[in-house]
């Protein structure tokens, strides 16, 4: 199964998510491969990938043309693989501009190596540019990530139209798995009851389970570290593997 972790902004836990996933899936022994789209590299960073050994990276497997075995390597997370990213994909959408079926390039990449891994991965930037479409198109699933702000609420339905802009301009992509509570802080009146206003109107759509603010989320990557690793016994940690196995249950 390739899952793509979408949303097109920044400070949602989108990152955090797809790391911690991946090293959910790895726990239970299932072969995970994490890509990361996003020209900052956080989830590459946030394996203990220094910023002077991404390369090669997606950037090279989806605008050079590299194969991707030649850029997918071990992390320090047993059974999971990960393709970094790097600055080079800042420059994508521009790269891809001309090129013929250029919303599929990481689909016809992925092809050779999908049949190696139980799980794919796809961290994706904060944007609808062309990685992200590559993802969705490349994908099975997507989640998207929320933090239950106003705010987010009205960037969420902004995103499921665009979805369905791009499912209408170019046919099959992937569907929506679920949407994620992330980043959610209880103490707040207005996070239940954006909480519930989400729950009402998506209803299933959304995972049972949420994820809390966390400051052990906040610090694992800056170790280089999962959250499993980092603060095992933390509520991340916990969050993470639950969702993990909504998840398995629900593909």
């Amino acid at each position: 199964m390739i899952l793509s972790i979408v949303n097109n902004k920044g400070g949602v836990g989108k990152t955090t998510s797809a790391v911690s996933l991946a090293a959910a899936f790895a726990a239970t022994k299932r072969r995970t491969l994490l890509i990361d789209l996003d020209a900052q590299g956080s989830a590459s960073l946030s394996l203990g990938i220094a910023r002077a050994d991404l390369s090669p990276s997606s950037a090279e497997v989806i605008l050079e043309g590299l194969p991707i075995a030649s850029a997918i390597r071990p992390s320090l997370v047993e059974h999971l693989a990960i393709l970094p990213g790097g600055m080079t994909l800042a420059s994508a959408d521009l790269a891809l501009s001309d090129v013929k079926g250029r919303e599929t390039v990481l689909k016809a990449a992925l092809g050779p190596i999908r049949s190696a891994y139980d799980l794919v991965i796809l961290d994706c930037p904060p944007s609808l540019g062309l990685l992200t479409v590559n993802a969705l198109t490349a994908s099975d699933f997507f989640i998207i990530p929320l933090t239950p702000d106003y705010l987010a609420l009205e960037g969420l339905v902004n995103l499921m139209e665009a979805v369905e802009r791009i499912r209408a301009g170019i046919g099959k992509v992937a569907e929506l798995l679920g949407i994620l509570l992330t980043l959610c802080d209880y103490r707040l009146n207005a996070t239940n009851e954006i909480i519930a206003m989400i729950r009402g109107h998506y209803g299933r759509k959304v995972f049972k389970t949420e994820i809390r603010g966390s400051v052990r989320l906040k610090e694992a990557p800056s170790f280089g570290k999962t959250i499993f690793d980092f603060a095992p016994h933390s509520s991340g940690a916990d969050g993470y593997s639950k969702l993990a196995k909504e998840i398995l249950k629900a593909i």
